[in-house]
Parts: C-alpha cells; sequence; structure tokens
C-alpha cells in the first residue's frame, strides 16, 4: 500500500515549488504528478490526426514522491503518514492515518 494515492492533496515540501499544493493527479512508482506544480512549458507538434493543435504548451511534470507531504486538513499543515492494521469481518485491513494526531485519512 502507497502512502500517497491518487487523489490526495499534498505540499511541496522541497524544491522550487516548495509550499504550493495540489493534488495528486497519477502516481508513476516513486514519482506523482501534482495538479498546478512542477510545470514547464513545451513546444508540441500539429497532430490533425489527433485533432491536436501545434504551439506552446504547459503541462505537469512528475515529482519525486520524497518532496511532498500529505496535507492534514484538521491543521492545515504537513503531516507523515501511518499504515494501522484494523480487523473487520474476520479479516485484516491496512488503513492510513496521519501520525500527528491519529485521524484516519479519506480520500
Amino acid at each position: 500500500m502507497n502512502k500517497i494515492v491518487k487523489g490526495d492533496t499534498v505540499v511541496v515540501i522541497a524544491g522550487k515549488d516548495k509550499g504550493k499544493q495540489g493534488q495528486v493527479l497519477r502516481v508513476l512508482g516513486d514519482k506523482l504528478v501534482v495538479g498546478g506544480v512542477n510545470q514547464v512549458r513545451r513546444h508540441q507538434k500539429p497532430n490533425p490526426m489527433r485533432g491536436v493543435e501545434g504551439g506552446i504548451v504547459t503541462k505537469n511534470m512528475p515529482l519525486a514522491i520524497s518532496n511532498v507531504a500529505i496535507l492534514n486538513p484538521e491543521t492545515n499543515k504537513a503531516d507523515r503518514v501511518g499504515i494501522k492494521l484494523v480487523e473487520a469481518e474476520g479479516k485484516v485491513k491496512r488503513i492510513r492515518i496521519f501520525k500527528s494526531n491519529g485521524a484516519e485519512i479519506g480520500v
């Protein structure tokens, strides 16, 4: 189980975008794509078969997972993630919790 998953709100704790917040759009192994963070401008060729116009486009690039921390909505600060084992209906489930206050992380 990954500690940060798609849909989580994260804050950047290192790099040129330090302090920015955004939502995780994709998880790519040990990298994340976060909306509105680590944006670059790229030249794009037109592709009439796909209906893509040419020009300079802005896109989100992957960011190392170690450079972000999950945002705790209660404290509005970056927090660490812990894993707690909970037994339900005879099965053991792993749930994510905030380390600071032990609250369950809901997506």
